[in-house]
């Protein structure tokens, strides 16, 4: 009885979910990403979850999750504006892939790149003054 609960116990632990944001800092220079833009990084967010017998260990893996609470946030704090080119990836939860529950898991992930907003040049403000 002790080791079932010893093999139960690795095999939770082996298999428990994780998540990972990672960034990475990029010359304006560099990377082009639209008029009145300016990079200032690019970020990935990732998360797994496992699942046994349809239940998840503990694990966010939502498209709401991902996007506003895990890149956006990430740009936000990195001092940017808006985040573009933005790329989803997540494995589906109904149809056929309902069966993976049973024993497998779930993944999502995300990355895009974290822009400043960037004025427009004030085309009549030199005309205006006599």
């Amino acid at each position: 009885m002790l080791v079932r609960r010893l093999v139960l116990a690795a095999v939770l632990a082996a298999s428990a979910a994780c998540s990972s944001i990672s960034t990475v800092r990029v010359q304006p220079e560099t990377v082009y990403v639209g008029p009145h833009l300016r990079p200032i990084a690019v970020i990935h967010a990732q998360v797994t979850s496992a699942y046994v017998l349809w239940i998840p260990i503990p694990g966010h893996v939502d498209l709401d999750y991902i996007v506003n609470r895990m890149l956006l946030a990430t740009a936000k704090t990195l001092g940017a504006d808006k985040v573009v080119d933005i790329q989803v990836d997540m494995t589906p939860e109904n149809g056929i892939w309902t069966l993976r529950k049973m024993l497998g898991y779930r993944s999502a992930t995300a990355s895009g790149v974290a822009v400043i907003v960037e004025p427009e040049p004030q085309a009549g403000a030199a005309k205006a003054a006599p």
